[in-house]
């Protein structure tokens, strides 16, 4: 069953927070506000933060970016998850990704299910790895983002949660990099 150790120590993890918009600007990004909450509040590292526009080729880059960035573990974007033209967040997040964690989105759309039903049908979330970087792509609403972070992230990326958790595998994530 799912528990927290407590005997276990607790694990800061360095989150990077990439809000996808054309509209959105630092004062009015309620999403990356409420996610910055949470991840703080939990006793993570927010170690960076930023906007870009709807761009696959923008978002893409600052995935690379962060991914080559040393100070930062985990990616999680909001908002360009959905079906519009201008929704291309997963398949930037795609380009980058060198795996797929597929049960996220799958895991993702059960707990949207319970808060807004079939309306889950409309999100495309999803996560995955690249150069040692986990990455999450969730859409731009704050009540998605709560709960992704409330019912999947906060968990998983806390090293006391058993049976397993994404931190520690950290070491484990690029180790096909070091083979010789």
């Amino acid at each position: 069953m799912s528990r927290i150790d407590d005997s276990r120590d607790f694990i800061p993890v360095r989150i990077a927070v990439l809000t996808v918009s054309d509209t959105r600007q630092a004062d009015d990004d309620r999403s990356g506000d409420t996610l910055v909450e949470r991840l703080t509040a939990a006793g993570h590292i927010l170690a960076a933060r930023d906007i870009v526009r709807d761009d696959r080729t923008a978002i893409a880059g600052r995935l690379r970016d962060w991914c080559a960035d040393p100070e930062i573990d985990v990616v999680i974007s909001t908002g360009g998850t959905g079906l519009t033209g201008r929704d291309v967040t997963v398949e930037a997040h795609r380009d980058v990704y060198e795996k797929e964690i597929d049960a996220f989105g799958i895991v993702f759309t059960h707990v949207s299910m319970a808060k807004i039903g079939t309306s889950a049908v409309q999100s495309r979330a999803t996560g995955g790895v690249a150069q040692g970087t986990y990455l999450f792509a969730l859409p731009g609403s704050p009540g998605a983002c709560r709960d992704a972070w409330d019912e999947i992230l906060s968990l998983q990326l806390d090293y006391r949660h058993r049976p397993c958790n994404f931190v520690e595998i950290f070491p484990r994530l690029d180790e096909h990099h070091r083979r010789k």
